[in-house]
């Protein structure tokens, strides 16, 4: 149910980016503003990357095969990484161009169809970011996250673009209507300037992922766990490795017990249902392994 839900919500997002996007491309033809199409152009980008966030997410429900042993949480992080560097291109490339347009003298802009574009789309997002926050709620998909948080930035970002614009139409007819050409690329450069720290921070995040980087909160639960373990059970010393995938999180834990110790295989599966009551976050998700052994260099 969990995964339809999660499926549901992205197919709708995708549906509401499509939109903004011919929005964006056809507000921004009429009305000449290229911070517009730019827009645009990355809500076409954003929907493709949401489609193969659905995908991914069917992909990661389905059952673990002979050739993936470990299941499919590894694209989750794969895929969040190519969203954000395709981000972080399209938004270096839109700030040269912009910083190019105004070098140049800017570009003659129509406020009256801007200010309209950025009135809808604001609204659509916010609507989004507030749809897929409360969804999330109960699934608790990084992909609906970074989906709600990308709502949530193109909707601040264009109620920008709307006081940018609001304030162009003033000065258009004034004494200072001069400065009006360079009101849209300024507006770009400004937009890709925000927008540039979030996908970083995205990739950033990925990547300690793919590369198995341990989180620090989920090795200090670990840690804490099995010191409480070890001194409560008289246990020699342990050793624990852990890591995050995607929605998946695999911990493994070797714990090196005296050669006399009377416990017993049922005694040492009570150990194991201790420690996994204790690290919490049981299901699917968790692939928990706990070893026993009496020779350190099993460790």
């Amino acid at each position: 149910m969990t995964v339809a839900h999660e499926a549901r919500v992205l197919r709708r997002s995708i549906a509401a980016t499509l939109l903004v996007s011919a929005l964006g491309i056809g507000f921004g033809l009429a009305s000449g503003a290229q911070s517009i199409i730019f827009d645009g152009v990355f809500s076409v980008l954003d929907a493709a990357l949401s489609l193969l966030s659905l995908m991914v997410t069917r992909l990661v429900a389905r059952e673990d095969s002979r050739r993936f042993q470990h299941g499919f949480w590894h694209i989750e992080p794969m895929v969040i990484a190519v969203n954000g560097g395709i981000t972080l291109l399209l938004c270096g490339y839109a700030f040269v161009t912009a910083a190019t347009d105004l070098l140049a003298g800017g570009r003659p802009l129509a406020f009256g169809w801007a200010a309209g574009y950025a009135v809808v789309v604001a609204a659509i997002g916010f609507t989004m970011f507030a749809y897929g926050r409360r969804a999330n709620r109960q699934i608790g998909s990084d992909l609906l996250a970074l989906d709600a948080r990308g709502w949530l930035l193109s909707a601040l970002i264009t109620s920008a673009l709307l006081a940018a614009f609001v304030a162009g139409a003033i000065l258009d007819g004034t004494p200072h209507a001069w400065l009006t050409p360079y009101v849209d690329p300024a507006v770009l450069m400004v937009l890709t300037l925000c927008l540039l720290p979030v996908p970083a921070r995205i990739v950033w995040r990925a990547a300690t992922e793919i590369f198995l980087m341990t989180p620090d909160t989920l090795d200090a639960r670990v840690r804490r766990v099995m010191d409480a373990v070890v001194a409560r059970h008289g246990f020699t010393t342990y050793s624990s490795y852990a890591a995050k995938v995607g929605r998946g999180r695999f911990i493994e834990i070797h714990v090196v017990v005296p050669a006399d110790h009377p416990g017993t295989t049922a005694w040492f599966d009570g150990i194991r249902r201790e420690i996994g009551e204790a690290l919490g976050e049981a299901g699917p998700h968790r692939w928990l392994t706990i070893v026993f052994t009496t020779d350190p260099a099993w460790i």
